[in-house]
């Protein structure tokens, strides 16, 4: 909807209000470069897993899994489609710590075939485990049938020993994959790409395996898909090692492996530390923590530039807080202020694809483990859920990395800002949209701004770096209301895109409900969405508003602006 600037503002002051009492407003300047990329995404780039954990998984007198193993989970449940279909596609990775336990029942398989039990010596406490295959040909049916792009990630330590604790030695037997892959192919069954072991990488979690074994499995594995898919018109990806990021363990193997072996190297991340620490919102809400982590990923970019230049760079799995998330902050809309930073961060440095954990499973869930009602900064909507006892409560739903995956295009921009760390700003070339059943070009350019800040309101003005320019001007404007503050400004609009008619530009502001950052409800533009009456996902309203306005971030709060009139080349 359009909205004259004075009624969106009082609009927006009075949802705002609990927010913006008794704060700063600080005047800001941030500047885009859209004569060039800085980086690329992938289509697909938003990504979620689907773990092994077993219900029995527990940390800190806690057992957050429930049924949400990839061998147990309800896949009948119409909002685990519904959410999968949302995306159009949305990329799945099915691995995790138990990974390089699982076994599959097909083909001289000589196990016993059992799901897995807790074990007292077992690597993670936990037995071997095994996939049937006819659950094999469920998972396939559900994630083909909704679009999905399914990444796989294969048993790496099979047939190797233990040498010491924690290293593992011995050759691989490929065999059982081998097996199961050909399974896969005759049934079928559509799989992007295969990812070879789980954190096995430098001193692993768990297990580790030398870099230079390693390097040689993987020349092996590539010679089985070769073979595999000799008559096939595409062959799938291969991914490794899903480890945590060790420079010299890394480039040793990539100089094994050499040159066209392995497409993607893919790294964990898990920055917020262990799920128990009292200080995960602390650290979520503190930008010099949340920067430390362009370490790793430059880091990473390097070695690819230097050792793998045929490969490109996935986050394959990145939870925030290890050992299944952090109860009551993992679930909750404070964990989409990290989320967020790390999406955009993590594309500035050319990251393909980033895989959240999880999509459901864990206190790190995109979805909650038993009613599969989405978590906030997956997408929260309005619904009611059975609570017990003919008892039934509301639970308020909106997206955050559905709002991502459609509002930010592969291609990332240089910008700059002259506000305090406490304002995360991001700029992607906006994302082709679908006009009377027509996919058009990329348009323009979304900022996505994260305000940190519980004290600092942002009035924002945008600069072009080629031939636009949005200035808001201004002083400091403590005390002064933001309202009259955006009234006073004015603001012009410079370049070969302009003219004298209206511009206007849409906004989507996500705040908690009632500014409670540990909410697990979220609001957009102040406004509760509503599952549509079969339980699908509604339509997604911005605000339109003059381009001639500053933007107005409340403090912890997250906006997504798009300016589908920003002359950006490098969007074209």
């Amino acid at each position: 909807m359009d909205l004259p600037i004075g009624i969106f503002l009082l609009f927006f002051f009075l949802v705002s209000l609990p927010a913006v009492l008794s704060r700063e407003v600080r005047p800001a300047t941030i500047t885009v470069d859209g004569t060039s990329t800085i980086a690329t995404n992938d289509d697909n780039f938003i990504c979620a897993t689907i773990d092994w954990w077993p219900h029995d998984k527990c940390n800190y007198n806690q057992c957050p899994w429930g049924n949400t193993s990839a061998m147990s989970l309800d896949l009948s449940h119409p909002l685990l489609a519904k959410a999968i279909q949302a995306f159009k596609p949305l990329r799945i990775r099915i691995g995790g710590s138990l990974q390089d336990q699982v076994l599959y029942n097909v083909g001289n398989l000589k196990s016993p075939c059992h799901p897995f039990r807790r074990m007292k010596d077992g690597l993670f406490g936990f037995s071997k485990g095994c996939l049937l295959m006819s659950r094999w040909d469920e998972l396939c049916h559900l994630l083909n049938t909704t679009g999905a792009v399914v990444t796989f990630g294969l048993n790496a330590l099979h047939g190797r020993h233990q040498i010491k604790k924690g290293v593992w030695g011995g050759a691989w037997d490929s065999s059982n994959a081998q097996d199961f892959i050909k399974y896969t192919i005759s049934k079928g069954h559509q799989i992007d790409s295969w990812e070879f072991g789980n954190e096995l990488s430098g001193s692993g979690v768990g297990a580790s395996v030398d870099a230079e074994l390693y390097g040689k499995d993987l020349i092996n594995f590539k010679k089985i898909i070769n073979k595999l898919f000799e008559n096939s018109t595409s062959k799938p990806a291969i991914l490794a090692p899903g480890g945590f990021f060790d420079q010299k363990w890394y480039s040793q193997f990539l100089k094994v492996s050499g040159p066209g072996v392995v497409n993607v190297l893919t790294h964990h991340i898990y920055n917020l530390g262990a799920g128990v620490d009292p200080n995960l919102v602390k650290k979520i809400l503190d930008p010099h923590h949340l920067s430390r982590i362009s370490e790793t990923f430059s880091n990473l970019k390097q070695t690819i530039e230097q050792d793998g230049p045929w490969t490109s760079a996935w986050v394959g799995e990145s939870g925030g807080a290890y050992n299944s998330g952090g109860r009551h902050v993992s679930n909750t809309f404070v964990n989409s202020f990290w989320y967020l930073d790390q999406l955009g961060m993590s594309s500035k440095y050319n990251t393909k694809v980033y895989c959240r954990q999880t999509l459901i499973g864990g206190n790190y869930g995109l979805l909650n483990k038993s009613t599969f009602v989405p978590n906030p900064d997956y997408y929260r909507q309005e619904h009611e859920i059975s609570c017990g006892w003919g008892k039934r409560k509301t639970v308020n739903v909106v997206y955050i990395a559905l709002l991502w995956h459609r509002l930010m295009g592969k291609g990332v921009l240089h910008v700059g800002s002259s506000a305090s760390s406490f304002l995360r700003t991001y700029a992607h070339c906006s994302k082709g949209r679908v006009r009377h059943f027509l996919m058009l070009p990329n348009e323009g350019m979304t900022l996505l701004l994260i305000n940190l800040s519980n004290q600092t309101a942002y009035t924002i003005g945008v600069h072009n770096r080629k031939d636009m320019y949005l200035t808001a001007g201004g002083r400091n404007i403590k005390e002064e209301s933001f309202i009259l503050h955006g009234l006073k400004k004015s603001v012009a609009w410079v370049g070969n895109r302009a003219s004298d008619e209206a511009l206007s530009r849409e906004e989507y502001h996500l705040t908690p409900k009632d500014g409670d950052i540990q909410s697990q409800t979220m609001v957009l533009n102040g406004l509760p969405l509503k599952l549509t009456e079969d339980g699908g996902i509604p339509m997604l309203d911005p605000v339109r508003v003059d381009v001639k306005t500053p933007i107005y971030v409340a403090p912890l709060s997250i906006a997504f602006i798009v300016y589908p009139n920003f002359d950006a080349p490098a969007c074209l």
